[in-house]
């Protein structure tokens, strides 16, 4: 549990606000955010690529070779495959507002249960994407820059829009 602590305020302390990972300022900055978050995540596996202002709760899995885009926000439990390329400024929920009852006004509806967000192996996000609760991603997708994912992506499939749809597949 101290171990937690202390990865979690080096990260939000220092490694959040280091330079980002291609900068040409070398100074560890990709081990050191990996580091701290090995100490405070449920998984965080080899070559684990965490950028710049990145944000992400301690439910969160990573797995090798992926990565955290710059500026994403991670909410809940999720879990992300091997080889994921992430893109700035990403969001991911995990839960939303309750807002079923119309005579009780939303703000005081609670939420609905957290949903796990699932992203499979070799998966690439472009940038501002936003995925919403209980969403799986397949293997070996493409996220277009700017998308909306409110559904589950199948298996080597392109999506892109508001909300996300197919475009095509890579195979």
């Amino acid at each position: 549990m101290l171990r937690a602590i202390i990865g979690k305020i080096l990260y939000e302390s220092i490694g959040k606000h280091m330079p980002v990972s291609f900068s040409r300022i070398k100074i560890g900055q990709k081990a050191f955010r990996a580091f701290c978050a090995k100490q405070y995540i449920k998984y965080c596996g080899i070559n684990v690529n965490i950028e710049k202002g990145a944000s992400f709760s301690r439910l969160l899995s990573i797995s090798d070779n992926s990565g955290i885009g710059i500026n994403a926000k991670l909410y809940g439990e999720i879990v992300i495959g091997k080889n994921v390329m992430m893109g700035p400024d990403c969001v991911i929920y995990t839960r939303n507002h309750e807002f079923s009852d119309i005579s009780i006004p939303m703000n005081e509806q609670g939420f609905h249960e957290a949903e796990i967000v699932i992203i499979g192996d070799d998966v690439w996000i472009g940038g501002q994407v936003i995925i919403l609760p209980g969403v799986k991603i397949g293997n070996h997708s493409v996220i277009g820059a700017g998308a909306v994912v409110t559904k589950n992506v199948p298996e080597y499939a392109i999506v892109g829009g508001n909300p996300a749809k197919i475009i095509r597949y890579r195979i």
